[in-house]
């Protein structure tokens, strides 16, 4: 259970393209979690009013002029908190814009980094949504995080993750785009950060089947493809380094 008396650690980084139906209560509720003092939104591009929403709920507001991607907003958010850290840098806690109310159910996160015991945790919702077709990319991340890292992941494209800085900073650059949450748990359990998971309460928008939708998992498969493929071209490269030696 986390502590309801918790110093104030940890900064909450919200990517968000076109949210504004959402934003709103996903800021209002992070805001609420026990040990935040921050909650930076990163407006990507958005068309809508996202960032004014944001901005009025709360949050501080880094706004992209174009949409650059989810790694590109997460690099930009953590970058943005580095200004308002102390002496000891924020734990950074990263939510989807469309949680809603439920982002308030997020403090299981932070505590075992906040405990010491984890250098990453990852949410895995225990209220499923509705997946759309959405299941073979989740596979692809799965099966790719277990090749290249040997780490069973249970949700391994759930962006619900809490940082310490360091483990952040080791895993940039970042995969691009929707590569990021593959690519984030590949290179830390390869440096030997440690990485738990851990249920959680909340829920996202389910995942539509119209072609819109379509497109996006294509772009998601794109994205966690290249990610583990760039991760595997370097295994092999450290392999055939390592039989060169002999």
């Amino acid at each position: 259970m986390s502590d309801p008396s918790a110093q104030p650690d940890t900064a909450v980084i919200i990517p968000a393209k076109d949210e504004a139906d959402r934003i709103g209560a996903t800021v209002t509720a992070a805001l609420a979690i026990p040990g935040v003092d921050l909650v930076m939104v990163v407006d990507d591009g958005s068309f809508d009013d996202t960032g004014r929403v944001a901005k009025a709920a709360g949050a501080r507001v880094v706004r992209h002029s174009r949409n650059r991607g989810k790694a590109a907003a997460m690099e930009s958010g953590a970058e943005a908190v580095r200004l308002f850290d102390g002496e000891v840098a924020h734990h950074l806690l990263f939510l989807d814009a469309d949680l809603a109310e439920t982002a308030g159910r997020a403090a299981p996160l932070v505590d075992p980094v906040r405990a010491g015991t984890a250098d990453m945790s990852i949410a895995v919702f225990t209220t499923r949504v509705r997946l759309g077709g959405h299941g073979f990319v989740v596979r692809l991340a799965r099966e790719g995080i277990k090749r290249a890292s040997g780490w069973d992941a249970g949700q391994p494209l759930n962006g619900q993750r809490c940082l310490t800085r360091a483990a952040f900073e080791a895993a940039r650059p970042l995969a691009h785009g929707f590569g990021v949450e593959t690519g984030l748990t590949i290179d830390l359990v390869r440096k030997g950060f440690r990485v738990v998971e851990v249920e959680v309460e909340m829920a996202h928008r389910a995942t539509g089947t119209d072609w819109h939708a379509q497109v996006h998992r294509a772009r998601q498969f794109r994205d966690v493809a290249l990610a583990i493929a760039a991760r595997e071209r370097v295994l092999a490269d450290l392999k055939g380094a390592v039989r060169g030696s002999r």
